[in-house]
Protein backbone atom coordinates (compact mmCIF):
# COMPACT_ATOMS: atom_id res chain seq x y z
CA UNK A 1 0.00 0.00 0.00
CA UNK A 2 1.43 3.84 -0.37
CA UNK A 3 1.83 5.84 1.84
CA UNK A 4 -0.07 9.34 2.68
CA UNK A 5 2.15 12.54 2.24
CA UNK A 6 0.36 14.07 4.89
CA UNK A 7 1.80 11.80 7.73
CA UNK A 8 5.35 11.91 9.50
CA UNK A 9 7.23 9.03 8.03
CA UNK A 10 9.30 6.67 9.53
CA UNK A 11 12.33 4.52 7.75
CA UNK A 12 12.37 1.06 9.09
CA UNK A 13 15.58 -1.22 8.82
CA UNK A 14 14.47 -4.86 9.78
CA UNK A 15 11.07 -4.66 9.14
CA UNK A 16 10.57 -8.17 8.08
CA UNK A 17 11.82 -9.40 11.25
CA UNK A 18 10.12 -11.13 14.20
CA UNK A 19 10.26 -7.36 16.36
CA UNK A 20 10.11 -5.24 13.22
CA UNK A 21 6.66 -6.42 11.93
CA UNK A 22 4.68 -5.36 15.15
CA UNK A 23 6.78 -2.03 15.27
CA UNK A 24 5.52 -1.54 12.28
CA UNK A 25 2.03 -2.26 12.99
CA UNK A 26 2.10 -0.33 16.22
CA UNK A 27 3.41 2.70 13.83
CA UNK A 28 0.29 2.43 11.35
CA UNK A 29 -2.71 0.85 13.11
CA UNK A 30 -4.42 4.12 14.18
CA UNK A 31 -3.08 6.38 10.94
CA UNK A 32 -0.82 8.22 13.06
CA UNK A 33 2.58 7.52 10.94
CA UNK A 34 3.41 6.15 7.84
CA UNK A 35 6.33 3.58 6.82
CA UNK A 36 8.67 3.12 4.15
CA UNK A 37 10.32 -0.85 5.07
CA UNK A 38 13.80 -1.83 3.53
CA UNK A 39 13.48 -5.53 2.17
CA UNK A 40 15.52 -7.53 0.32
CA UNK A 41 12.48 -9.01 -1.44
CA UNK A 42 9.14 -7.02 -1.58
CA UNK A 43 7.46 -9.61 -3.10
CA UNK A 44 8.32 -11.91 0.00
CA UNK A 45 5.66 -13.32 2.61
CA UNK A 46 6.64 -11.15 5.31
CA UNK A 47 6.99 -7.75 2.81
CA UNK A 48 3.52 -8.68 1.62
CA UNK A 49 2.13 -9.22 4.80
CA UNK A 50 3.26 -5.45 6.09
CA UNK A 51 2.27 -4.53 2.72
CA UNK A 52 -1.26 -5.05 3.66
CA UNK A 53 -0.98 -2.90 6.46
CA UNK A 54 -2.28 1.05 5.93
CA UNK A 55 0.23 3.83 4.63
CA UNK A 56 3.14 1.10 4.30
CA UNK A 57 5.46 1.09 1.53
CA UNK A 58 8.03 -1.00 0.59
CA UNK A 59 12.09 -0.16 -0.81
CA UNK A 60 13.94 -2.90 -1.97
CA UNK A 61 17.28 -2.81 -1.51
CA UNK A 62 20.41 -4.02 1.79
CA UNK A 63 21.20 -2.32 5.20
CA UNK A 64 24.67 -2.46 3.66
CA UNK A 65 24.58 -0.51 1.01
CA UNK A 66 24.88 3.86 1.39
CA UNK A 67 22.63 4.21 -2.07
CA UNK A 68 19.96 2.07 -0.56
CA UNK A 69 19.77 3.35 2.79
CA UNK A 70 19.93 7.09 1.73
CA UNK A 71 16.91 5.63 -0.71
CA UNK A 72 15.26 4.37 2.33
CA UNK A 73 16.01 7.85 4.25
CA UNK A 74 15.49 10.38 2.35
CA UNK A 75 11.87 12.21 2.99
CA UNK A 76 11.45 10.51 5.92
CA UNK A 77 10.70 12.56 9.40
CA UNK A 78 11.96 9.39 11.67
CA UNK A 79 13.97 6.15 11.71
CA UNK A 80 14.01 2.72 13.11
CA UNK A 81 17.14 0.98 12.80
CA UNK A 82 17.79 -2.33 13.39
CA UNK A 83 20.33 -4.31 11.58
CA UNK A 84 20.33 -8.35 11.66
CA UNK A 85 23.39 -9.21 13.01
CA UNK A 86 23.29 -12.75 12.46
CA UNK A 87 23.11 -11.62 8.50
CA UNK A 88 26.44 -9.66 8.86
CA UNK A 89 28.19 -10.40 11.56
CA UNK A 90 29.07 -8.54 14.90
CA UNK A 91 31.89 -6.52 12.86
CA UNK A 92 29.90 -5.80 9.51
CA UNK A 93 26.78 -5.03 11.85
CA UNK A 94 29.22 -2.22 14.17
CA UNK A 95 29.65 -0.39 10.58
CA UNK A 96 26.49 -0.48 9.01
CA UNK A 97 24.98 0.25 12.20
CA UNK A 98 26.76 3.39 12.48
CA UNK A 99 26.47 4.47 9.21
CA UNK A 100 22.70 4.36 9.23
CA UNK A 101 23.19 6.94 12.60
CA UNK A 102 25.99 9.10 10.14
CA UNK A 103 23.28 8.60 7.12
CA UNK A 104 19.83 9.82 8.83
CA UNK A 105 22.20 13.21 10.24
CA UNK A 106 22.58 13.82 6.39
CA UNK A 107 19.57 12.87 4.93
CA UNK A 108 17.83 15.25 7.75
CA UNK A 109 16.29 12.58 10.22
CA UNK A 110 14.72 14.18 13.01
CA UNK A 111 14.59 11.34 15.66
CA UNK A 112 16.20 7.78 15.89
CA UNK A 113 15.72 5.04 17.04
CA UNK A 114 18.12 1.98 17.61
CA UNK A 115 17.28 -1.53 17.82
CA UNK A 116 19.68 -2.69 20.74
CA UNK A 117 20.82 -5.62 22.69
CA UNK A 118 22.68 -5.22 26.05
CA UNK A 119 26.58 -4.40 26.06
CA UNK A 120 27.16 -7.37 28.05
CA UNK A 121 30.79 -7.78 28.15
CA UNK A 122 30.85 -4.21 29.60
CA UNK A 123 28.54 -4.53 31.71
CA UNK A 124 30.29 -8.13 33.30
CA UNK A 125 33.47 -6.22 33.74
CA UNK A 126 35.11 -7.10 30.65
CA UNK A 127 34.66 -10.72 31.77
CA UNK A 128 35.58 -12.84 28.60
CA UNK A 129 33.11 -16.13 29.64
CA UNK A 130 30.44 -13.23 28.97
CA UNK A 131 31.51 -12.45 25.42
CA UNK A 132 28.28 -12.29 23.19
CA UNK A 133 29.50 -11.21 19.49
CA UNK A 134 25.59 -10.35 18.36
CA UNK A 135 24.85 -8.72 21.86
CA UNK A 136 28.17 -6.46 22.33
CA UNK A 137 28.14 -5.75 18.47
CA UNK A 138 24.81 -4.07 19.22
CA UNK A 139 25.42 -2.61 22.64
CA UNK A 140 28.91 -1.14 21.63
CA UNK A 141 26.79 0.89 18.65
CA UNK A 142 24.27 1.68 21.20
CA UNK A 143 26.74 3.06 23.67
CA UNK A 144 28.46 4.80 20.81
CA UNK A 145 25.10 6.97 19.63
CA UNK A 146 23.94 8.14 22.87
CA UNK A 147 27.62 9.55 23.29
CA UNK A 148 27.36 11.22 19.79
CA UNK A 149 24.01 12.41 20.83
CA UNK A 150 25.36 14.60 23.44
CA UNK A 151 27.30 16.54 20.89
CA UNK A 152 25.72 20.06 19.98
CA UNK A 153 25.99 19.45 16.26
CA UNK A 154 24.31 16.61 16.31
CA UNK A 155 21.73 16.96 19.29
CA UNK A 156 20.05 20.17 17.69
CA UNK A 157 19.76 18.14 14.30
CA UNK A 158 18.42 14.88 15.40
CA UNK A 159 17.44 13.22 18.67
CA UNK A 160 18.03 9.83 19.31
CA UNK A 161 17.07 6.90 21.88
CA UNK A 162 17.60 3.01 22.40
CA UNK A 163 15.44 0.68 22.30
CA UNK A 164 16.83 -2.53 23.66
CA UNK A 165 15.55 -5.88 24.04
CA UNK A 166 16.19 -9.31 24.91
CA UNK A 167 15.69 -13.14 23.62
CA UNK A 168 11.68 -13.01 22.61
CA UNK A 169 9.59 -15.41 24.78
CA UNK A 170 8.05 -17.14 21.86
CA UNK A 171 11.82 -18.47 21.30
CA UNK A 172 11.09 -20.60 23.98
CA UNK A 173 8.19 -22.69 22.07
CA UNK A 174 9.89 -21.96 18.61
CA UNK A 175 12.09 -23.84 16.55
CA UNK A 176 15.97 -24.12 15.73
CA UNK A 177 16.27 -21.61 18.99
CA UNK A 178 19.00 -21.48 21.80
CA UNK A 179 16.06 -22.16 24.15
CA UNK A 180 13.59 -24.33 22.18
CA UNK A 181 12.03 -27.13 23.83
CA UNK A 182 11.66 -30.77 23.48
CA UNK A 183 8.66 -33.30 24.58
CA UNK A 184 10.32 -36.14 26.43
CA UNK A 185 7.89 -39.05 26.96
CA UNK A 186 5.16 -36.79 27.37
CA UNK A 187 6.81 -33.85 29.58
CA UNK A 188 8.10 -30.41 28.32
CA UNK A 189 11.69 -30.26 28.87
CA UNK A 190 13.88 -27.06 28.23
CA UNK A 191 17.59 -28.19 28.64
CA UNK A 192 19.64 -25.41 28.99
CA UNK A 193 22.93 -24.33 30.63
CA UNK A 194 21.45 -21.49 32.86
CA UNK A 195 21.71 -22.71 36.41
CA UNK A 196 19.75 -20.54 38.47
CA UNK A 197 19.71 -17.71 36.38
CA UNK A 198 17.02 -16.01 34.14
CA UNK A 199 16.97 -14.41 30.91
CA UNK A 200 15.60 -10.94 30.00
CA UNK A 201 12.41 -12.26 27.95
CA UNK A 202 10.48 -9.76 25.77
CA UNK A 203 6.99 -10.07 24.49
CA UNK A 204 6.84 -9.12 20.75
CA UNK A 205 3.53 -7.72 21.00
CA UNK A 206 4.47 -5.34 23.86
CA UNK A 207 7.57 -3.86 21.45
CA UNK A 208 4.36 -2.54 19.31
CA UNK A 209 3.46 -0.09 21.99
CA UNK A 210 7.24 0.51 23.53
CA UNK A 211 8.41 1.90 20.41
CA UNK A 212 5.22 3.52 19.41
CA UNK A 213 5.87 5.33 23.25
CA UNK A 214 9.21 6.46 21.97
CA UNK A 215 8.18 8.00 18.81
CA UNK A 216 5.61 9.72 20.41
CA UNK A 217 7.43 10.84 23.40
CA UNK A 218 10.60 12.54 21.81
CA UNK A 219 10.91 15.21 24.55
CA UNK A 220 11.51 12.37 27.41
CA UNK A 221 12.75 9.43 24.98
CA UNK A 222 15.80 11.66 23.84
CA UNK A 223 18.92 10.14 25.19
CA UNK A 224 16.87 7.65 26.41
CA UNK A 225 17.74 3.82 26.61
CA UNK A 226 14.80 2.33 27.21
CA UNK A 227 15.15 -1.41 28.27
CA UNK A 228 12.52 -3.67 28.33
CA UNK A 229 11.33 -7.47 29.30
CA UNK A 230 8.54 -9.10 30.50
CA UNK A 231 11.22 -9.64 33.86
CA UNK A 232 14.19 -11.60 34.53
CA UNK A 233 12.16 -14.79 34.21
CA UNK A 234 14.09 -18.40 35.79
CA UNK A 235 13.41 -21.67 33.70
CA UNK A 236 11.79 -23.34 36.92
CA UNK A 237 9.54 -20.54 37.02
CA UNK A 238 9.36 -21.26 32.96
CA UNK A 239 8.10 -24.71 33.09
CA UNK A 240 5.94 -23.95 35.84
CA UNK A 241 4.11 -21.28 34.34
CA UNK A 242 3.68 -23.87 31.39
CA UNK A 243 2.34 -26.68 33.32
CA UNK A 244 -0.57 -23.94 34.93
CA UNK A 245 -1.82 -22.90 31.93
CA UNK A 246 -1.50 -25.91 29.76
CA UNK A 247 -2.15 -28.67 32.36
CA UNK A 248 0.60 -30.78 30.40
CA UNK A 249 3.81 -31.39 32.59
CA UNK A 250 7.01 -29.55 31.80
CA UNK A 251 10.80 -29.17 33.69
CA UNK A 252 14.09 -27.35 33.38
CA UNK A 253 16.79 -29.32 33.22
CA UNK A 254 19.97 -27.47 33.91
CA UNK A 255 22.64 -28.64 31.55
CA UNK A 256 26.32 -28.51 31.47
CA UNK A 257 27.69 -26.54 28.14
CA UNK A 258 29.34 -29.51 26.94
CA UNK A 259 25.90 -31.62 26.73
CA UNK A 260 24.09 -28.61 25.46
CA UNK A 261 27.10 -28.12 22.32
CA UNK A 262 26.29 -32.11 21.86
CA UNK A 263 22.75 -32.90 22.11
CA UNK A 264 21.11 -28.94 22.19
CA UNK A 265 18.80 -27.28 19.74
CA UNK A 266 21.35 -25.24 17.78
CA UNK A 267 23.81 -28.30 17.12
CA UNK A 268 27.79 -28.76 17.45
CA UNK A 269 27.48 -24.66 16.75
CA UNK A 270 30.95 -25.01 14.44
CA UNK A 271 29.80 -22.62 11.82
CA UNK A 272 29.94 -18.59 12.03
CA UNK A 273 27.50 -16.75 14.34
CA UNK A 274 26.82 -14.12 11.28
CA UNK A 275 26.10 -16.50 8.44
CA UNK A 276 27.81 -14.17 5.67
CA UNK A 277 30.71 -12.98 7.36
CA UNK A 278 34.33 -14.47 7.01
CA UNK A 279 34.91 -17.37 8.41
CA UNK A 280 38.57 -16.78 8.64
CA UNK A 281 38.60 -13.58 10.07
CA UNK A 282 39.82 -13.98 13.33
CA UNK A 283 36.96 -11.11 13.98
CA UNK A 284 34.74 -13.40 13.28
CA UNK A 285 33.00 -15.91 16.46
CA UNK A 286 31.07 -19.48 15.77
CA UNK A 287 27.94 -20.26 16.87
CA UNK A 288 29.26 -21.98 19.87
CA UNK A 289 31.01 -19.05 21.16
CA UNK A 290 28.38 -16.83 20.77
CA UNK A 291 25.93 -18.48 22.17
CA UNK A 292 28.35 -20.07 25.09
CA UNK A 293 28.84 -16.13 26.32
CA UNK A 294 24.69 -15.82 25.57
CA UNK A 295 24.06 -18.47 28.28
CA UNK A 296 26.79 -17.49 30.54
CA UNK A 297 25.22 -13.72 30.42
CA UNK A 298 21.98 -15.14 31.45
CA UNK A 299 23.17 -17.66 34.10
CA UNK A 300 24.44 -14.48 35.92
CA UNK A 301 21.66 -12.38 35.62
CA UNK A 302 19.42 -13.89 37.93
CA UNK A 303 17.10 -12.39 40.12
CA UNK A 304 17.46 -8.75 38.13
CA UNK A 305 19.93 -8.83 40.60
CA UNK A 306 23.24 -10.12 38.40
CA UNK A 307 24.57 -8.78 35.00
CA UNK A 308 21.86 -7.63 32.89
CA UNK A 309 19.10 -6.04 34.62
CA UNK A 310 15.78 -4.26 33.89
CA UNK A 311 14.05 -1.10 35.73
CA UNK A 312 11.08 -2.60 35.61
CA UNK A 313 8.89 0.23 37.58
CA UNK A 314 9.54 2.46 34.72
CA UNK A 315 8.19 -0.01 32.74
CA UNK A 316 5.35 -0.26 34.15
CA UNK A 317 4.58 3.23 34.11
CA UNK A 318 5.34 3.35 29.95
CA UNK A 319 3.06 0.61 29.56
CA UNK A 320 0.56 -0.59 32.67
CA UNK A 321 -0.94 -3.24 30.65
CA UNK A 322 2.39 -4.90 29.41
CA UNK A 323 2.95 -8.81 29.92
CA UNK A 324 4.60 -9.30 33.76
CA UNK A 325 4.95 -13.00 33.85
CA UNK A 326 6.00 -16.15 31.97
CA UNK A 327 2.03 -17.24 33.07
CA UNK A 328 1.24 -14.53 31.93
CA UNK A 329 2.34 -14.82 29.03
CA UNK A 330 1.43 -18.23 28.28
CA UNK A 331 -2.40 -17.65 29.03
CA UNK A 332 -2.24 -14.93 26.62
CA UNK A 333 -1.47 -17.55 23.69
CA UNK A 334 -3.71 -20.07 24.83
CA UNK A 335 -6.59 -17.38 25.11
CA UNK A 336 -5.66 -15.83 21.63
CA UNK A 337 -4.90 -19.51 19.88
CA UNK A 338 -8.87 -20.16 21.21
CA UNK A 339 -9.96 -16.85 19.67
CA UNK A 340 -8.52 -17.06 16.22
CA UNK A 341 -8.26 -21.34 16.08
CA UNK A 342 -5.00 -21.29 16.11
CA UNK A 343 -2.81 -24.28 17.64
CA UNK A 344 -2.87 -24.08 21.14
CA UNK A 345 0.81 -24.29 23.36
CA UNK A 346 0.71 -27.99 23.55
CA UNK A 347 0.18 -28.36 20.13
CA UNK A 348 3.12 -26.08 19.24
CA UNK A 349 5.57 -27.75 21.77
CA UNK A 350 5.05 -30.94 19.60
CA UNK A 351 5.43 -29.16 16.43
CA UNK A 352 7.76 -26.69 16.69
CA UNK A 353 8.06 -23.46 13.59
CA UNK A 354 10.31 -20.90 13.46
CA UNK A 355 9.86 -17.83 15.43
CA UNK A 356 12.86 -15.87 14.35
CA UNK A 357 13.28 -15.16 10.25
CA UNK A 358 16.83 -16.39 10.17
CA UNK A 359 15.16 -20.16 11.38
CA UNK A 360 12.83 -19.18 8.81
CA UNK A 361 15.29 -18.72 5.73
CA UNK A 362 18.10 -21.54 6.90
CA UNK A 363 20.46 -19.06 7.65
CA UNK A 364 20.73 -17.81 4.02
CA UNK A 365 20.28 -14.70 2.07
CA UNK A 366 22.68 -12.34 0.49
CA UNK A 367 23.97 -8.96 2.92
Amino acid sequence: MSTSSNLPLVFVVGGTGAQGIPVIRGLVKDGAYAVRFLTRDATSSRSQELLKLPNVAAVEGTFANEDDLRKGLRGATYAFINIDGFNAGEKTEIFWAMRSYELALEEGIKFFVYGNLDFVYKKGGYDPVLRCGHYDGKGRVGEWILQQNKSPENRNKMGAALFTTGPYISMAVGARTPMSPTVEDGVVTWRVPLGQGAVAHVNLDDCEYYVRWLFDHQERANGLDLEVAIDLIGYDELAQAFEQVTGHPARYIDTDLADYWATGPLGQGASSAGYNSDPSDPATMTIRDNFTGFWNMWKHSGGNQGVIRRNLALLDEIHPNRVKSAREWFQREEDKSAELGLPNLWTRVNNLRPVLKIAEDGRKGRL
